[in-house]
């Protein structure tokens, strides 16, 4: 597929699905098949945003701009990151009660221990997984579900982030509060904590910033900010790497978990792995990297939710 094609299947997937949409726009849970989990999805009302910094913002890196005035349609967020209890439904065949559908696979388990003793059932967010792995879940939990959920643009992920604020953090530009809402070097000692122990951002969002940093479906270019334009911008991914991941972690200082700061992924985050390939699913050195879901209002088609993450997989894998 061409990198056209697939940000008109994006746009399809955003604002022009086919199938019909029963869901009323307002919060819901959406129960895990075969289990007693359930997440919530809460409404992100699109609209127009700057996505980037201003020249003049504290602590602004170069990729961050030039700010450009994008559009977004309508699209539920995850209320927090993405669970271990949840993620662990897909990944452990003995916690699945439900079979997958043929040709789709679970992780491979992890080597060691990849919570390094910071907790993992109970609340604590999903870590370690490559991009491939959250995109896995997000096909699984489509397969499972007859949901369409998919992992944020960057351009999702700020917005909602930013839940209609225009400066560094969504409370304002005093890093000061940050221990309110974030999970970050000054308060974590060192380790991630349970999802939604801190404050929400004003559109009921926990852990956007800080904890642990969340993956988005975007290549990362320096000039990708600089190159969105127009309704519903993406980055096409063209390679496995680098992509871009946003929000900051637990290990780093206020500057790094301001709303428009891109980190972008390093290979070094899986240097442990010793199979030859390295593992497509999980990266033994990064348990400061999780994710969240989206679902957009508009369902795409089953034959284009299909494309989507064919092309998205492959695209990870370089098989094309």
């Amino acid at each position: 597929m061409t990198r056209q094609y697939m940000t008109l299947l994006l746009g399809l997937i955003c604002s022009q699905g086919v199938v019909a949409q029963s869901q009323a726009f307002e919060p819901y849970e959406q129960k895990l098949p075969g289990t007693a989990l359930s997440f919530k999805m809460v409404p992100i009302k699109g609209g127009s945003f700057t996505l980037g910094s201003p020249d003049n913002e504290k602590g602004r890196n170069k990729d961050e701009g030039p700010a450009a005035a994008v559009q977004l349609s309508d699209f539920w967020m995850g209320a927090t990151e993405v669970t271990f209890d949840e993620y662990d439904v897909y990944a452990d065949a003995e916690k699945d009660k439900t079979p997958i559908p043929d040709g789709m696979t679970r992780p491979s388990p992890p080597y060691i221990d990849l919570t390094l003793g910071m907790g993992k059932s109970g609340g604590y967010p999903a870590n370690s997984m490559s991009q491939y792995g959250a995109l896995m879940y997000c096909r699984w939990l489509y397969a499972k579900t007859g949901v369409f959920y998919r992992l944020p643009t960057a351009a999702e992920w700020e917005y909602a982030c930013r839940a209609g604020a225009t400066t560094a953090y969504p409370f304002g530009n005093d890093a000061a509060a940050l221990k309110d809402y974030a999970w970050f070097k000054e308060n974590s000692d060192q380790k991630y904590h349970k999802v939604a122990q801190l404050k929400p951002n004003a559109w009921g969002l926990y852990d956007m910033l800080g904890n642990v940093a969340e993956w988005t479906m975007d290549q990362y270019e320096e000039t990708g900010v600089a190159q969105a334009s127009g309704k519903d911008p993406w980055i096409h991914p063209t390679a496995k790497t680098p992509r871009v991941v946003k929000g900051g972690n637990y290990q780093d200082a206020a500057p790094q978990l301001r709303s428009a700061a891109r980190l972008k992924s390093d290979p070094v985050w899986n240097r442990r792995d010793p199979q030859i390939p390295k593992s497509f699913w999980w990266n033994a050195d990064a348990p400061f990297v999780g994710f969240r879901i989206v679902r957009p209002v508009q369902q795409p088609t089953a034959i284009e939710a299909a494309q989507f993450f064919e092309e998205m997989i492959d695209k990870y894998k370089g098989a094309r």
